[in-house]
């Protein structure tokens, strides 16, 4: 037997070698033993931990501040033609004679509501409340100007009624031997608002020394369009929607330049012819004073309760008003 049998404490040294052997690291084949190897402490993750707190949304930017709505007309839009028509009465407290409008607001604004119902067609119906605010006189007055100027009292209690009625207030002017600017600049504080435009007279606007009602007044297109540029200033100041600009012309003497006028932003000029008589009498003189009209100029009407229906003539019906040619943008009833 070979020597290695015959020692047997060599024979066990042999064999533990061999087992230590094969726990090692095999440097031939670059392999791990097979036996688990556990991590550094520090990779393990404690079981105590808190989840992390996520960060807070971001603020949202806050939106850019709105653009200020800019005024409108009473029933909506800045401009008046052609999507209204306008129907208006005419007068002042304590004149029965210059008008409807010398009473009892509310029941007369009634009165106007049934009127302006009728002239209903494609276009809305806006009320219009015409308060003669300068009225010519029959006496020279203090100041020796032939007129008198109403107080703001009664400017506040028209306007309201005409935003209760969600309708225009027009300011009426007969200067008598004031002008128009002098007296419209009185009134300033109201011209600034949305819903409050300018009527001239000038067949009250008299020359030194003609006494109203004796003599015709008359105007120029050079103080038509004064007004109507100071207006405009106005306008475009407050960012107001456009301003009506009436001149009433009941003959071909108290205005004969019609094609001197100047059109402006932010104003409508608007003819009111207002012949008295008949209807016959009264579509001749539409017809005559309308076929001057410059380029631009809107068709305006009036009638006349009292002086139309004399010696048993009959007030011109709307529907009579709504067959003039052209047909008008403003139908106003004294």
């Amino acid at each position: 037997m070979p020597a290695l049998a015959r020692s047997p404490r060599r024979l066990r040294s042999c064999l533990t070698a061999l087992v230590l052997a094969s726990l090692a690291p095999n440097p031939l084949f670059g392999c791990a033993a097979t036996h688990a190897v556990v991590p550094p402490a520090s990779d393990l993750p404690a079981v105590d931990a808190k989840p992390e707190t996520p960060p807070p949304p971001p603020v949202p930017e806050p939106p850019p501040p709105q653009p200020p709505l800019r005024p409108e007309l009473p029933l909506g839009g800045r401009e008046l033609f052609p999507a209204y028509r306008l129907v208006g009465f005419c007068g002042t407290p304590g004149g029965p004679a210059l008008g409807p409008l010398d009473g009892n607001l509310p029941a007369r604004a009634k009165k106007l509501a049934t009127f302006a119902a009728q002239y209903g067609d494609d276009r809305k119906v806006m009320q219009v409340f015409e308060l003669i605010a300068v009225v010519v006189m029959g006496l020279p007055g203090a100041d020796g100007k032939w007129r008198r100027r109403v107080p703001n009292s009664v400017v506040d209690d028209f306007l309201a009624q005409a935003r209760a009625s969600k309708g225009l207030l027009l300011i009426n002017i007969q200067p008598g031997q004031s002008d128009f600017m002098t007296e419209l600049k009185h009134y300033e504080r109201y011209l600034r608002e949305p819903d409050v435009g300018v009527t001239l007279d000038p067949e009250w606007a008299m020359k030194h020394g003609h006494k109203p009602g004796v003599f015709w007044g008359e105007t120029t297109a050079k103080e038509i369009n004064e007004v109507a540029a100071y207006l405009a200033g106005i306008v475009k100041e407050g960012d107001l929607p456009e301003k009506a600009l009436v001149f009433h012309q009941v003959n071909r003497a108290v205005f004969r330049e019609d094609a001197a006028l100047t059109q402006v932003p932010g104003v409508v000029m608007i003819k009111s012819v207002d012949g008295l008589g008949p209807k016959g009498t009264k579509i001749v003189t539409y017809k005559i004073l309308t076929d001057t009209m410059s380029a631009g100029v809107h068709p305006g009407f009036k009638l006349f309760f009292e002086e139309d229906t004399r010696n048993g003539g009959a007030l011109m019906t709307p529907k009579d008003v709504m067959r003039l040619t052209p047909l008008p943008d403003y139908v106003m009833y004294e």
